[in-house]
């Protein structure tokens, strides 16, 4: 999700923002455009790329915030974004946005851009925590030693940020090299001499084929270097692995682990700190094996009392009741008898299906107020850190379901956005992996529109139901995980998670995130309401609203034992998912569920079929052939459960 305006990029010198994930990419590119960019504190965030101009001293830049990777050599979609767009770009200019407390660590992919021979910056980024580590780097050393342009940053508090500017137009092609040994030295300048590709230095396109790079040798053949060439580079590569009991591969990390070493050694001096007691403490019960499980159940029953109480009960209330029905419907349904005559336009606008009795205030009165404060929470928790250590928690169990990895992190983007959330599946190195995570994200996580609503609803009644809701999704997904991880061959790709220090919320950032969601809600989300309403109106005045509720009787009736009119919001549900929540939270409103049928309903709409555009994005990512599975498995299992809990809670008569 991102605010980036739409722009002529032709003639603008690219501007490249390269760095491992959560590193502060997309903060340094907010700063350098003034566009913001949702900035999370997990990896995965920024799949796809942003785009804006910016003109400082005299120059005026395309600015790109890439995916976060880690190495050169792509393992995942991600990385391989990234490197497909230093390659594309000529006369580019890279910054690698760099972590400062993980010196040696990226320093591996500062050296892999060094040796790829373009203009480069190195900033130093999260200096202050670096420092509050006891870690200090002399930033002109490290410049004298790489020979490029260092500067050291602490992005959210913008220091650093006018040295970098004045850095990036002086930035230079550095003439630093790491010594190979003989061995590879003669392979690396024999294949230099054999072919040359645009944009990147011959040294650095030999090294890749040494190391065995895959997708490097596919670019090959795609720049159409001959047959012959790429055969000579095969024996080259073969010879030289003659030299080596290990595989080059890791010969050349080696070697590059040690000189990354020696660099931090030269330019890195450490002082023992003492440590802020109260933020350890928290973060490690955060992350705790005992205690990791409860605190998130705290977090969650404050977010319900935010969420739930005061958003979906205090301000819906206040805004539907004392203003919308109070003031605002009468107002305009007055006016609409008085100047239209027409009854069709009346009901277009004011009647049982209308624009601004139903669309606009289902928008404004009942999701806005729910969304907004669910916004607040969700960035509260990113701000301070607390999603990646909530990833680590649950990674244990995700082990389960043939999902641990980084497969957590698209399930905690997708309690923000689904569509966003099957996207980043592509982070995930395995297409089993990425075709589990969007099964599971279709059926069981709702997006944060739609999570808010329900916790509206069930938030309504008691905790006590949330919590039952909650248990019975993730049996469901434990249930379902499991199954299809045994029915899907393959293997699992390892965990690896860095863990962004604990730090105080930031108002600013805070304020920034929430503006920026709530101005894609209404952008995106109410003109998909209005469009939900025109579909009941025109089926209304068809009488086939009418047919269709017949037709679904048996089931919405006789086996959910929901009222008819819920139709309506199963209907519109797959038009926005949040929107077939709203329907249902108006009919609990007007009294027309009992607590049982809350929870019946609640949690068909959240297994039910994903929305329209989480829909297109999966037949984008998956293929027609397994969206369309998906879509219908997942619409007849959500109401063969909400069937099955209907009758478990009313045989053995369960107290709700």
């Amino acid at each position: 999700m991102s605010n980036i305006t739409k722009i002529d990029f032709k003639d603008k010198k690219p501007l490249i923002l390269v760095g491992s994930p959560n590193v502060g990419k997309s903060v340094i590119f907010s700063l350098l455009t003034s566009q913001y960019v949702t900035v999370s504190n997990y990896p995965g965030t920024t799949v796809e790329v942003s785009k804006a101009v910016s003109s400082f001293f005299h120059h005026e830049y395309l600015v790109l915030d890439t995916p976060g990777i880690n190495s050169l050599i792509p393992y995942s979609e991600d990385e391989k974004v990234t490197r497909d767009i230093l390659f594309q770009y000529q006369n580019k200019t890279v910054v690698h946005v760099f972590d400062t407390k993980n010196f040696t660590n990226n320093l591996m992919l500062t050296l892999q851009l060094v040796e790829m021979g373009i203009p480069l910056v190195l900033d130093l980024n999260m200096y202050d925590e670096a420092a509050n580590r006891g870690i200090k780097i002399d930033t002109e050393t490290l410049s004298k030693e790489l020979d490029i342009g260092t500067v050291a940053t602490v992005a959210v508090e913008r220091r650093g940020l006018n040295k970098l500017l004045d850095e990036i137009p002086k930035a230079r092609v550095s003439g630093f090299r790491i010594d190979y040994g003989k061995e590879i030295e003669a392979a690396l300048k024999e294949i230099s001499a054999l072919f040359s590709v645009r944009g990147i230095s011959n040294r650095f396109s030999a090294l890749l084929l040494l190391a065995g790079d895959i997708t490097f040798k596919h670019y090959l053949i795609q720049e159409e270097v001959g047959e012959d060439i790429l055969k000579r580079i095969e024996e080259i590569v073969h010879n030289t692995q003659r030299y080596f009991v290990r595989p080059l591969k890791s010969v050349i990390i080696e070697k590059k682990h040690r000189k990354a070493f020696e660099i931090f050694k030269k330019v890195a001096s450490s002082t023992k700190v003492v440590s802020s007691r109260i933020r350890d403490k928290v973060s490690k019960l955060m992350v705790s094996p005992v205690f990791g499980l409860p605190f998130a159940g705290l977090v969650m029953y404050l977010t319900y009392l935010f969420v739930g109480q005061f958003g979906a009960g205090f301000l819906v209330d206040l805004i539907e009741e004392k203003f919308f029905n109070t003031l605002l419907n009468p107002f305009v349904s007055g006016v609409i008898d008085k100047f239209l005559p027409w009854a069709f336009l009346k009901d277009l606008l004011v009647g049982e299906y209308g624009i601004v009795t139903m669309a606009l205030t289902y928008s404004f009165a009942i999701i806005l107020p729910v969304v907004a404060t669910f916004f607040i929470v969700f960035g509260i928790l990113e701000d301070t850190g607390y999603l990646p250590r909530l990833a680590a928690v649950v990674n244990r169990i995700f082990k389960l379901i043939g999902l641990h990895g980084k497969a957590v992190l698209p399930f905690i983007l997708g309690l923000g956005c689904g569509t966003m959330a099957v996207l980043t599946t592509r982070i995930l190195e395995t297409k089993r992996e990425r075709l589990i995570a969007t099964l599971l994200l279709a059926m069981v996580i709702p997006c944060s529109a739609q999570l808010g609503v329900i916790l509206g609803m069930l938030g309504a009644v008691s905790f006590r139901l949330i919590l039952i809701w909650l248990f019975l999704l993730l049996f469901i997904l434990g249930i379902v995980g499991f199954a299809v991880s045994k029915v899907i061959p393959g293997e699992n790709s390892e965990f690896m998670l860095e863990l962004p220090p604990v730090r105080m919320p930031q108002a600013g950032n805070i304020l920034a995130k929430v503006g920026a969601r709530l101005s894609w809600y209404l952008k995106e989300a109410v003109p998909l309401f209005i469009l939900g309403t025109l579909l009941l109106f025109i089926l209304d005045k068809m009488n086939m609203l009418t047919a269709i509720r017949d037709f679904c009787s048996p089931v919405i009736v006789n086996f959910l034992n929901l009222p008819i009119e819920a139709t309506e919001a199963f209907i519109v549900g797959f038009l926005r998912r949040d929107y077939g929540a709203a329907g249902l939270y108006a009919l609990q409103k007007q009294g027309m569920l009992t607590n049982l049928q809350v929870l019946v309903s609640v949690l068909v709409v959240t297994l039910m079929s994903p929305c329209v555009a989480q829909f297109f994005v999966m037949i984008k990512e998956r293929g027609v052939k397994i969206a369309c599975v998906i879509f219908i498995s997942v619409s007849v299992f959500a109401v063969l459960m909400g069937g099955l809990v209907n009758f478990i809670f009313r045989y053995f008569q369960i107290p709700i």
